[in-house]
């Protein structure tokens, strides 16, 4: 595709994130970039993303051109767009997937986090995919693009603290948002919380390490949201609060400290990074990093702020879903390119571990990857 040819842009699903797109991709008009359609069963939706558009400053023809479709289905049949954008509940992933990959037009699609719910239906997509080098599909585990989370990415593949032993992230937050319908408030909509939340975060110590994980153990439990909550009759299932360790397979070890009922913090997510020769930290929403080597000690650490000018729209996310979308679209942009910085790889992993996670709480034991990559146990 051409520098200066015009990409155009469908979006699956309308709801908080899919319009948390939408605004993205106006700031990336200059680029060259048009939403000219979007698609979601629910019509409310639908209204608050068509008054979004509206207040949009695009020239009022490509306004115009935007269309509605309440399936995704429609939206490929139209031939619109080059490029989707997958933001619909976790557990319509899989199907929506599938689709895009065997429709006879290709598009280029980034999907919201997790992939799928089930290790069994992303290792389907991954398959899937492979029999469509004519598309680029980019998962949108975004907290790589925080910028000082980027900042400790590129400290650690420096070489400034030496071989990476410990990864330690702590994520101490609010409840889990209201969304359509409320479906995240179940495991069989989410994939579980350590699903549908911690896929980042397990994306991000496998990144850390250099490594894949080999087991998992965790300790988690639905202690004080959600509890006094009845939907249709049910109450929600979803853990708010965990510890997860993870043992990677060149011997480096990450934690995952979870809580979703600590809004008294400072900082949403600190990262802390330990090599043999240094430690670095990073503090969102902060945007600090830290580090400092075990020669120099206390006195020698350097505090920095982490910055990222090619950032127009902070967002929801600190400006890293905008990063991810300025990195797909060069992905796209260039010629032959055979993956995105992304890739589906890193999508079924990331659920592997959460699902491996989610297993070990409800077996009290160590769980095995390959026990849950095994497509008999998935």
């Amino acid at each position: 595709m051409a520098v200066n040819e015009t990409v155009k842009y469908g979006i699956i699903g309308v709801g908080m994130m899919g319009r948390e797109h939408l605004i993205n991709l106006h700031h990336l008009r200059t680029q060259g970039v048009v939403v000219v359609c979007i698609a979601d069963p629910h019509l409310p939706s639908q209204q608050l993303a068509l008054e979004l558009a509206q207040s949009f400053d695009w020239p009022l023809k490509l306004f115009l051109y935007m269309k509605v479709f309440s399936g995704h289905q429609e939206l490929l049949d139209s031939g619109l767009c080059d490029v989707v954008v997958v933001s619909s509940p976790n557990m319509t992933h899989y199907l929506i997937l599938m689709d895009i990959l065997n429709h006879p037009k290709p598009h280029h699609v980034l999907v919201e986090k997790p992939l799928c719910t089930t290790v069994a239906d992303c290792r389907k997509v991954v398959n899937a995919a492979r029999k469509r080098p004519d598309m680029l599909v980019q998962v949108g585990l975004e907290y790589r693009y925080m910028p000082p989370v980027a900042k400790l990415i590129e400290i650690v593949k420096g070489g400034t603290l030496g071989q990476v032993k410990m990864v330690a992230i702590r994520e101490h937050r609010f409840p889990f948002l209201i969304k359509v319908n409320n479906w995240n408030r179940f495991n069989s909509n989410t994939g579980g919380t350590l699903v549908e939340k911690c896929c980042h975060f397990f994306d991000l110590m496998r990144l850390f390490a250099g490594a894949n994980p080999v087991r998992m153990m965790a300790s988690g439990a639905m202690d004080v949201n959600h509890k006094d909550e009845i939907y249709d009759g049910k109450v929600p299932d979803i853990i708010d609060n965990a510890y997860v360790i993870v043992e990677f397979d060149n011997g480096a070890r990450g934690m995952l400290d979870l809580c979703m009922f600590a809004e008294g913090s400072k900082n949403e997510q600190e990262i802390s990074v330990v090599g043999h020769t240094g430690k670095g930290e990073a503090f969102v929403p902060e945007s600090i990093v830290r580090f400092g080597s075990r020669m120099e000690g206390r006195d020698g650490v350097q505090t920095l702020k982490a910055e990222n000018r090619l950032i127009k729209y902070e967002g929801l996310h600190h400006g890293s879903s905008y990063l991810e979308h300025l990195n797909f679209l060069s992905a796209i942009r260039v010629k032959g390119a055979k993956t995105p910085a992304v890739d589906l790889n890193d999508g079924l992993i990331s659920v592997a571990m959460g699902v491996g996670a989610q297993l070990s709480i409800q077996k009290g034991r160590f769980v095995n990857i390959e026990e849950v990559l095994d497509e008999h146990n998935c």
